[in-house]
């Protein structure tokens, strides 16, 4: 174990006080954080627990919505009666995700800001630009089953590996941040990003930045909506493939739809323009594959995956009609698996 400061904050400021620095990492359930310290993948020279933050909440917003406080547990959420009622689709995602154990302890703000579970970032041994920039990617032309077929880069092919930031994408979450320079309001399609030239950055937080809290905009998706999540095996496994969908339909027309993709790219995958393509439409085999056409539209195997194309797309189709039909995919057991 590499030797590390640790620092135990008592409110927001002292912890954004004590992050600012080289290789300063809060924690909170420690679900990825500790992983990767055990593995060498990341070395902090210091470790700042927040877990005595007052960010354990889930509170009303004006308007309808709801904020998601950064520490809530990942369970706490998904079984939060408000958010079981106002926000299914979320709820659904986050039960698809990990195990029990995990989801008691992981964090809303963990949950965002989770690492790749690409193999070769976990293997020091290996070369990794997401762990040591320059090195190369030896995921392209290497093991890459579960890798990037859309927004992909000649740097990086990993994939962000959350179900509830899948749901969150859909449902254009707001997430909530302090640091050194004050707050601010991240929408999610502008939290996460793609590899490009910089796969090293996950996501577009300023160093010393906090996440605090995730609001959920008041919406109407409780009826039309579904978390449809393809992967090896039930449980405890992350996505091929999932795809998020709400849509809202009035008589026998789409009136809105909004669909995000998971495990497919370095961050949750959505399209507005392509979303244009259901809005106004009657629910048919026809719309919905037109649709998966268009938001798969540049996507591009790297061998070993290249199953992964065909697989997206006959799941958007049936995520679609599990939507349109009030039908969502349910988490078998999920109290218990």
């Amino acid at each position: 174990m590499n030797r590390f400061d640790y620092a135990r904050p008592a409110s927001v400021a002292e912890a954004v006080q004590a992050g600012t620095g080289e290789q300063v990492r809060y924690l909170a359930g420690g679900t990825n954080l500790i992983d990767l310290m055990k593995e060498n993948v990341d070395q902090p020279t210091t470790v700042i627990d927040i877990n005595r933050l007052p960010l354990n909440a889930i509170e009303e917003l004006d308007g309808g919505g709801l904020r998601l406080g950064a520490l809530v547990p990942n369970s706490d959420t998904a079984w939060d009666a408000r958010v079981e009622q106002r926000y299914p689709l979320l709820s659904s995602a986050i039960l698809a995700g990990a195990s029990p154990q995990l989801r008691n302890a992981a964090t809303n703000g963990g949950n965002l800001n989770q690492r790749t579970r690409c193999y070769y970032f976990y293997d020091v041994a290996t070369p990794c630009n997401k762990r040591k920039p320059g090195s190369g990617c030896g995921a392209i032309g290497g093991v890459n089953r579960i890798h990037a077929i859309l927004g992909a880069s000649d740097q990086c092919i990993a994939t962000h590996p959350s179900d509830m930031c899948v749901a969150l994408a859909v449902l254009d979450a707001i997430v909530q941040v302090t640091g050194p320079e004050g707050d601010r309001a991240i929408p999610i399609a502008d939290y996460h990003r793609l590899p490009g030239d910089e796969p090293w950055r996950d996501n577009t937080l300023r160093p010393g930045e906090l996440v605090t809290g995730i609001d959920l905009p008041a919406e109407d998706f409780t009826k039309n909506y579904t978390y449809l999540k393809l992967r090896d095996r039930l449980s405890y496994a992350f996505a091929l493939v999932s795809i998020a969908v709400a849509m809202r339909i009035e008589g026998s027309t789409i009136a809105e739809a909004q669909v995000a993709l998971g495990g497919v790219a370095h961050k949750p995958w959505r399209s507005t323009e392509a979303e244009k393509l259901l809005k106004g439409q009657q629910p048919s085999p026809q719309t919905f594959s037109a649709f998966a056409d268009a938001l798969l539209a540049g996507a591009v195997g790297q061998g070993k995956n290249d199953f992964k194309i065909p697989l997206a797309r006959k799941g958007i189709v049936r995520a679609l009609k599990q939507a349109a039909e009030a039908t969502p995919q349910s988490q078998t057991d999920k109290r218990i698996a």
